[in-house]
């Protein structure tokens, strides 16, 4: 799988997206939808690498005012079929989140589900994720922690193919330091998330606070 920013990695996103099924399904995902009781009942959120809008559209769904932004338009096309197939506005942004002008202290919840990229532009963009909410905002982030490798080639579940695309709890506390931690866990999972993210696997979950 290639890095999810960047223009050479724009048609294989495109091509994937283009397929009539939804590659990682329709439905939210499950580490995303498990916070439910702890999103604020109205507010804005943002979804960073949003694809095909799954979890843009349940956010949605939850009340909340969504901004999705993606480098592939076939994915921002897709997102706006499923919002209107559940009667809700998600609003899309087409751009490289690398030189997209990120919002600072505007929104309520960041939902980061498997955004994988390279190491020196996770870090940034886990930044301008934190950077991007209210105080009291929350990111909801979950990937595949580095022993999805092995997952990966004995149960086909999904995830790059490169350890330095992946994640450790450490990882994570290290990027959003200076929030609190609500959540922060390593754990095996059975993903159900269309035909791409399938099976058992190993992941990481978090969920972080920023601080007033």
């Amino acid at each position: 799988m290639p890095d999810a920013l960047g223009t050479p990695a724009t048609p294989f996103w495109d091509a994937r997206y283009a397929e009539e099924a939804y590659a990682y399904g329709t439905a939210p995902n499950a580490w995303l939808a498990s916070q439910a009781s702890h999103l604020p009942a109205s507010g804005r959120a943002l979804v960073p690498a949003s694809g095909e809008g799954r979890d843009a559209v349940w956010l949605a769904e939850q009340g909340l005012t969504v901004t999705a932004v993606d480098l592939s338009a076939a994915g921002l096309a897709k997102t706006h079929r499923l919002a209107d197939a559940r009667g809700v506005d998600v609003a899309t942004v087409h751009a490289d989140l690398r030189t997209w002008d990120w919002p600072l202290a505007e929104v309520d919840v960041v939902a980061l589900s498997f955004v994988h990229v390279e190491p020196h532009v996770r870090s940034d963009l886990h930044r301008r994720a934190l950077a991007a909410l209210k105080p009291g905002g929350l990111v909801v982030v979950e990937g595949f922690h580095i022993g999805q490798l092995v997952y990966r080639a004995v149960h086909g579940s999904g995830g790059p193919g490169r350890a330095d695309m992946l994640f450790t709890a450490d990882l994570l506390r290290a990027d959003f330091e200076g929030a609190d931690v609500l959540a922060l866990e390593e754990t095996e999972t059975t993903l159900r998330e269309g035909a791409y993210h399938d099976g058992l696997a190993k992941v990481v979950r978090g969920v972080f606070r920023k601080r007033a």
